[in-house]
């Protein structure tokens, strides 16, 4: 995969899954451009891109919540870079909570990340794609299409996501530009991860429930994130692609009742 030349922006891009993305177009020698709301995390992942082998490395803090602060900062990027070949929408939020005992701040809070967030990037991008060419990438989340217990107000926030993927892959193919989703797995070293597993018991039975019987890597996601952003998938738009070791064809199963009663258990306690 050679991206030289080639502008990347990934929001959200200074940690877990989505740095791993941008690191993966710096090596391929790509100029990359990140955001999130740590100006430390981001001049920290500005640093390792240029030594990852970016052609180009720059960052900006915002919040995708505030349109304008999104609108403003991809404006920038655009006057760095020029067109965006690349864009990636990664920011996201999530905490467990049963529906009955959440406040409804606490349900917008992850609707105004996850859903009004991806829209503020889509379309604060919109003038800035190239055409045609242009590649967009939206990180959802098996929630999207599988109901888990206590995470209703992450089922409609994705859910969304992957509508607008769907969504924009028809309307703005006509310009030429591509619209997908990429749903990670079971991915190590994140702070996901660490939510799921605790402690290595945890770690063996969630990987006991993949059924290629290993966690996924950032460099899973990231090559998946590649190969849509490539001329080998010209074709592809309004997909969504589990990149997950087959485990989301299982549904929720175990784990996702296993939220419901851990999290009872805390509300009769």
């Amino acid at each position: 995969m050679n991206f030289a030349g080639k502008s990347v922006v990934v929001v959200g891009g200074t940690s877990g899954i989505n740095r791993g993305i941008a690191e993966a177009f710096a090596a391929a020698g790509a100029k990359v451009a990140v955001a999130s709301r740590s100006q430390e995390k981001v001049d920290d992942t500005v640093a390792a891109l240029r030594v990852a082998g970016a052609e180009e490395a720059i960052g900006e803090v915002f919040d995708v919540r505030d349109h304008e602060a999104v609108a403003s900062a991809l404006k920038r990027f655009h006057q760095d870079f020029g067109e965006f070949d690349v864009l990636v929408s990664g920011a996201a939020g999530n905490f467990p909570a049963l529906a009955a005992e959440m406040s409804v701040n606490a349900f917008k809070a992850v609707i105004d990340i996850d859903l009004m967030g991806t829209i503020h990037v889509m379309k604060g991008a919109y003038p800035y794609l190239k055409r045609p060419g242009a590649s967009i990438i939206n990180i959802s989340a098996p929630q999207s299409y599988l109901p888990y217990e206590g995470q209703a107000h992450v089922c409609a926030a994705k859910a969304g996501v992957d509508q607008i993927t769907r969504t924009l892959s028809m309307e703005w193919g006509m310009e030429g530009i591509r619209v997908n989703s990429v749903v990670p797995g079971f991915i190590e070293d994140t702070e996901g991860a660490r939510r799921l597993a605790p402690t290595p018991q945890a770690g063996e039975q969630l990987r006991k429930d993949v059924p290629l019987g290993r966690w996924g890597t950032t460099k899973d996601v990231a090559d998946a994130c590649l190969f849509l952003s490539s001329d080998m998938a010209s074709y592809v738009s309004g997909t969504v692609l589990a990149v997950d070791g087959a485990l989301y064809q299982r549904g929720s199963g175990k784990f996702g009742q296993m939220m419901g009663d851990m999290l009872r258990a805390q509300v009769k306690a």
